[in-house]
Order: C-alpha cells, then structure tokens, then sequence
C-alpha cells in the first residue's frame, strides 16, 4: 500500500517561515515526480512546487513553482530518506491553506495523495 505523510504545517505569522516534509513509500519514490499542491477555503486545489525523480540526493532533480511562490519557497527531495520537502519563507496570509503532498508514479501514471497538514498565516 502506497502511503504518503505530510508534516510540518503549523501557525506562523506574516513573514515567517515553515518547512513540510513528505514522506513517502519506497516502492514509488524514485520514480515518481513529486509535488506540493494547496486548497484555501472556497478555492480549487493549485500547484505549489513540483520536483522530478532524479539520481542524486540534492541534484539531478528539475523543479517547477507556481508563479506565486517563485523566490520565496523552494522544494527538495531526499532519495536516501524517500522524502520530499518544501521551504516556504516570507509567508503571507494568502498562503493559509491545507497543503498537499503528491506523487506522480511514472511507470504506471498513477498519482498518489497525501492527507495534508494545515499552514496558517496570521498575526
């Protein structure tokens, strides 16, 4: 059974910083892309950030962002640890939304879904 856990979601104020972390099985995550989505309140679910399958612990890897979060959130992967992560800095109040980690499973097309954990951004 596949699994993916996000953690790291939390109440930080306006211009602070968290980080999510996801992990996820082993059987599909070296081959899998993996990415950040969000869903606020009212909203469809977004993408964040995504990250492709790559040799390399910390390189070997291309990234994708949404325009939105460019220059203040960066994703990485760990393939020793099978986990994904995202760096948000500088946080605004329109980033308060539950945030999802995904899995896009090459070999198959097959996309997995974590459970989310809350950000919220307030003072």
């Amino acid at each position: 059974q596949v699994q993916l856990v996000e953690s790291g979601g939390d109440l930080v104020q306006p211009g602070g910083s968290l980080r999510l972390s996801c992990a996820a099985s082993r059987s599909i995550f070296s081959l899998s892309t993996m990415g950040w989505y969000r869903q606020a309140p009212g909203k469809q679910r977004e993408l964040v950030a995504a990250i492709t399958s790559g040799a390399a612990i910390t390189s070997g890897d291309s990234t994708n962002y949404a325009d939105f979060v460019k220059g203040r959130f960066t994703i990485s992967r760990d393939n020793t640890k099978n986990t994904v992560y995202l760096q948000m800095n500088s946080l605004k109040p329109e980033d308060t939304a539950v945030y999802y980690c995904n899995a896009l499973y090459h070999p198959f097309r097959i996309t997995y879904w974590g459970q989310g954990t809350q950000v919220t951004v307030s003072s």
